[in-house]
């Protein structure tokens, strides 16, 4: 199954909402993306910058599960959207 490219952006907003509510995890993702607070301001529209959030969040799977609980989405979600906004919405195992 996959989203569509609104819902994809939609969720990657929602997982950037949180992260920023986050005030343990932002530092960390703020380090390791090099991103600056009026960055998460600006880019904010770019499917790219979505696609980095939800990048950082799948790189642990307690932070899935953490976002996944808040936002009451399935814990797959974060890693399909990731997909669509990254313009690979079909998986090739191959």
């Amino acid at each position: 199954m996959s989203i569509s490219t609104n819902s994809a952006e939609t969720l990657a907003l929602n997982a950037l909402s949180w992260l920023v509510g986050n005030e343990d995890l932002l530092p960390v993702f703020l380090g390791a993306t090099g991103a600056s607070a009026q960055d998460l301001r600006d880019r904010a529209g770019e499917a790219e910058f979505l696609a980095s959030v939800l990048d950082f969040i799948t790189m642990e799977d307690a932070w899935v599960v953490a976002f996944c609980d808040a936002n009451s989405v399935p814990y797959d979600l974060p890693s399909q959207a990731r997909l669509v906004l990254s313009g690979n919405s079909e998986m090739h195992w191959t």
